[in-house]
């Protein structure tokens, strides 16, 4: 059996898998809707954000990421362990939000009226809000925030939250906040590395470019914003 490959076995509780997510597709609709539907209503938070991007997972990209989930158990001797009773956890990001803004410093009065949010509308957070860099500047300004760092091997940058439906509740969705610069880079890595990473050199050394031509543009966005906000020599944030 070549690498990545998978038994025919396993292949059949993946597809098992995806249509038991089809299955419940709907409800996982109707919880995403609902908290759009928050989220656009709180006028507070709503004065930070830029736009939002939505989305239930489409079925074929499951698929391709419990393949990819149980070949790499596979490959290193550890037994693929997601069930039918257990998919919506372990795979968090079924249902998705992207909230848009356009500088950094607009980030902790979003993450304090997403915070109000979770605790009026009674969605528990599932883990504590994280975010995904691989600057060490970037680092400094969210750990203040009390956010948790991870450290991003691939130069992607988000902040994420995963919250359930209700708190008994087995659904749950994923809710991604990132500048507008990042998502330009988001958009081309996950074009050009999903669902299979490419494997030509020259893209991958250019997307890496790019990472760092996207972190320097929006540090000089920050830059005009708060020279804007020296100017007008007032305390309050631009929104």
């Amino acid at each position: 059996m070549e690498r990545g490959e998978i038994p025919k076995g396993q292949r059949e509780t993946i597809e098992g898998l995806v249509e038991h997510f089809q299955a419940h597709e709907e409800i996982l609709d109707r919880f995403l809707e609902a908290l759009r539907e928050n989220i656009t209503e709180s006028h507070g938070l709503m004065g930070y954000v830029h736009s939002l991007k939505w989305r239930v997972k489409d079925p074929g990209h499951l698929r391709d990421k419990l393949i990819r989930k149980a070949a790499d158990a596979q490959e290193n001797g550890r037994e693929f362990s997601i069930t039918k009773d257990n998919l919506f956890e372990e795979v968090n990001d079924l249902a998705g939000i992207r909230i848009l803004h356009l500088h950094t410093d607009q980030f902790p009065k979003i993450h304090e009226h997403l915070s109000e949010l979770f605790e009026k509308e009674r969605y528990p957070l599932c883990e504590k809000p994280f975010v995904r860099l691989w600057d060490d500047e970037t680092e400094s300004f969210f750990k203040p925030l009390g956010i948790e760092i991870q450290k991003s091997d691939s130069l992607y940058t988000s902040v994420h939250y995963v919250v359930r439906a209700n708190p008994t509740a087995r659904f749950t969705c994923e809710i991604q906040v990132r500048t507008l610069m990042e998502e330009v880079w988001g958009e081309v890595d996950h074009t050009i590395n999903y669902p299979q990473q490419t494997e030509s050199l020259a893209c991958k050394e250019q997307i890496k470019t790019l990472a760092y031509l996207t972190k320097g543009c929006t540090r000089l966005v920050d830059s005009i914003f708060r020279s804007h906000e020296e100017f007008k020599g007032s305390d309050e944030p631009i929104k």
